[in-house]
């Protein structure tokens, strides 16, 4: 444990803060400078935590807690782990490419956009160490205000409307997180300490509701069937920047709340609930996959994509077994350096084209090589083939997944058929179509900052493609941890006849032995 030791995470959630504060005193050029040196700060501090982990132990590491609030006791409470280390280290390193995405694309109130992305930083490395549900919760709400103004100030023609729906959906959601927290500070003995109340034992009747609680706050944020609806619109309106937090980091934050409350705090009513979560994570596989497949507009198809992957993310999380869990955690990094590339990729023909039809951007591989070349690598990790960072995750989710039930293999591995037909088909077009007169003098090949931008993602789809242990072995303990406390039985004995009316009722809904089998 590296308590008393240099404040790692603090330092993390600090330099962004003191970029966005510094963007109100300086002019547009500086400030573009200022939130790169920033974010590429933030990326120098986050890449020694990678070294300095220690794989073997599960519990917390770099941890600091200082005492904020006396009562009720809210701490200041931060903390790392196997699943937390790669989404923080994600977010560190997507966050300078998203500054030099919009180096050129955003010439209106640069500062405050660079502000924006800055304090968007913050939150969103917050929640991934929070360890105190208070903080998290302040820290998960933080989030909601950068993204609108994102959205609604600099989006696109629609953008109010992507904005507001957003901001609605998320906002419903987080209201019962908010009820959800308090429920378990009453029953968990009056904490807010998230390790404490993963400790705790509730009565099954509270179970279920707190996991319909969270589950309404984090499907919403995943987003999961049949509350997606928000995520193409917001794509499609949000600047390039925008587009590529949303899909790299946003996202992951749903399936993170799934995995650090859901599952180890309740753990009955998610043995309860998997068949409801595997069904709905099987149609967003599907579904995602089929909307994709019918789209004209790049970002939308890539939007779609997204809901089609983040599926087999939580298809992963809930069949609950060690394969399962890696190859999701393994799959919400994958999928935010792969679609988040497709995202920059999709800006920087927009910048030349000003189109994201499918049509206006045809037979690109001629005047633009470079481009042509990462766009395929990207896409084709997008549809996972052997070799790119997606086919580990998917695979290991797969392989979970078979042990939980056959049938859901199959549905499941339709979405990456169709996943090759949507993804070879945006190819066949965008890459080796025949491209109009008209467009040709506007394609230039990338410059060196496009390049700057897509080329370190192009070697981490390689590198855990082929090398994906370091980033497994590192998950191990912290996964294993976890399936080893929801296996112990955690609800509460009672003397409310309504809970021992639900107790039985909970281990008749699965087949105990397939449970039995799967949460050792």
């Amino acid at each position: 444990m590296h308590s008393g030791g240099f404040p790692w995470l603090s330092l993390l959630l600090m330099l962004p803060l003191a970029g966005a504060m510094a963007m109100y005193f300086v002019t547009e050029s500086t400030a573009r400078w200022i939130a790169l040196a920033a974010t590429l700060a933030d990326l120098f501090v986050a890449l020694p935590l990678w070294w300095l982990f220690d794989p073997q132990t599960s519990q917390m590491q770099f941890t600091e807690h200082i005492a904020w609030i006396t009562a009720p006791p809210i701490y200041y409470s931060l903390g790392l782990d196997g699943i937390s280390l790669p989404l923080v280290l994600m977010t560190a390193g997507i966050m300078p490419l998203c500054v030099l995405a919009s180096w050129n694309a955003i010439t209106t109130r640069v500062q405050s956009f660079m502000a924006m992305l800055l304090i968007m930083e913050t939150a969103m490395v917050g929640v991934f160490v929070a360890l105190d549900f208070v903080l998290f919760y302040v820290f998960w709400e933080a989030m909601l205000i950068p993204m609108y103004l994102l959205i609604g100030v600099w989006g696109g023609p629609n953008r109010l409307y992507a904005a507001t729906k957003f901001f609605l959906y998320t906002l419903a959601g987080s209201v019962l997180l908010l009820v959800a927290i308090f429920a378990l500070y009453f029953y968990g003995g009056h904490t807010f300490d998230i390790l404490a109340l993963s400790q705790g034992t509730y009565p099954a009747s509270l179970q279920t509701w707190l996991f319909l609680a969270f589950f309404a706050a984090f499907a919403v944020k995943v987003p999961m069937f049949p509350f997606h609806t928000w995520l193409p619109d917001a794509h499609v309106e949000a600047p390039t920047a925008g587009s590529v937090i949303l899909a790299s980091i946003l996202l992951k934050m749903g399936t993170y709340g799934f995995l650090r409350f859901s599952l180890p705090m309740l753990p009955d009513a998610s043995r309860s609930f998997t068949p409801m979560m595997v069904t709905l994570s099987i149609i967003a596989i599907i579904y995602g996959a089929y909307m994709a497949l019918a789209q004209v507009d790049l970002k939308k198809l890539i939007a779609y994509s997204s809901v089609s992957h983040m599926g087999f993310v939580t298809l992963g999380l809930f069949v609950l077994n060690q394969q399962g869990i890696e190859g999701a955690v393994l799959q919400m990094v994958n999928h935010g350096i792969t679609t988040g590339a497709l995202f920059l990729c999709v800006g920087m023909i927009y910048e030349r084209t000003h189109s994201r039809l499918i049509a206006d951007n045809v037979g690109l591989a001629s005047p633009m090589p470079q481009y042509a070349t990462l766009l395929v690598i990207f896409a084709l990790s997008s549809l996972g083939l052997p070799g790119t960072n997606s086919f580990v995750g998917e695979f290991l989710v797969l392989v979970g997944t078979f042990l939980w039930s056959k049938v859901a293999t199959a549905f499941a591995s339709l979405g990456i058929i169709l996943a090759a037909a949507y993804i070879l088909w945006m190819i066949q077009r965008v890459v080796f179509g025949v491209p109009s007169p008209h467009q040709l003098p506007k394609l230039k090949d990338l410059n060196k900052r496009e390049l700057a931008t897509l080329v370190p993602l192009a070697l981490l789809v390689f590198w855990i493609g082929l090398f994906p242990n370091p980033l497994v072995s590192r998950m191990h303990q912290s996964v294993n941890n976890m399936i080893d406390s929801m296996s112990r039985a955690k609800v509460a004995p009672t003397a409310q006849p309504s809970a021992g009316e639900a107790a039985p009722l909970l281990a008749d809904s699965g087949e105990p032995l397939k449970i039995e089998e799967t949460s050792r």
